[in-house]
């Protein structure tokens, strides 16, 4: 079973709706045994830095995350979901992140563009460096994916960036370091695309 945390905050039905489109067991739980039984985790996010991490924080979750991750458990970050990965965010600067990447969120400088970044762009996808690659299958620079926010990660080691997106400038579109993957596309949102690399988390793909 793949667990979709919920606590309070994040489109936790349309990423439940993707999942069962794979065939994939998937629940909405904050139960933390069944969150303890899952396989793999899924964490996802929309709105603010500041009100997910109080969201999280009141759920009473984050150390049960921090130890399943920590014992190798696969986690999917989505959208908020991936900033709150980090350290913090120029949205909210009171509020730490999980700290799980190290690095900061900030504000996406689009000079002419309109803030949020909004809709379908192209990813950059990078060269694999890790056994399991989000994109195995997926062409390097033709893929597009659905996108909604005006913060992106800067992740201290760049070798944790997977893909990228350009508007206004270079964007992190997606991270991984070891059994931790996330986007910050919406991967339920963007149609086949978004199918295949959710399936390639549900399956572990090995390239």
């Amino acid at each position: 079973m793949i667990a979709i945390i919920d606590y309070g905050v994040g489109n936790l039905f349309s990423v439940e709706k993707a999942f069962a489109a794979l065939g994939a067991e998937a629940k909405i739980t904050n139960n933390p045994a069944e969150i303890k039984a899952a396989e793999k985790l899924v964490l996802p996010g929309v709105g603010a830095f500041g009100d997910c991490m109080k969201n999280l924080e009141d759920s009473g979750l984050i150390p049960l995350l921090k130890e399943e991750v920590a014992a190798g458990k696969p986690l999917l970050g989505i959208c908020v979901g991936l900033q709150i990965l980090f350290d913090g965010s120029e949205e909210s600067p009171a509020a730490k992140g999980l700290g799980l990447i190290p690095g900061q969120v900030k504000r996406i400088q689009a000079e002419g563009l309109k803030v949020p970044h909004m809709g379908w762009n192209r990813l950059h996808i990078a060269e694999p460096r890790q056994s399991q690659d989000l994109f195995a299958g997926l062409e390097q620079d033709k893929e597009y994916v659905y996108f909604v926010h005006s913060f992106h990660a800067v992740p201290q080691d760049k070798s944790v960036i997977t893909a990228t997106t350009d508007y206004g400038e270079k964007l992190t579109a997606s991270v991984q370091k070891g059994n931790i993957f996330a986007t910050q596309f919406h991967p339920e949102k963007s149609g086949d695309v978004g199918l295949h690399i959710i399936d390639n988390f549900c399956k572990g793909r090995i390239l």
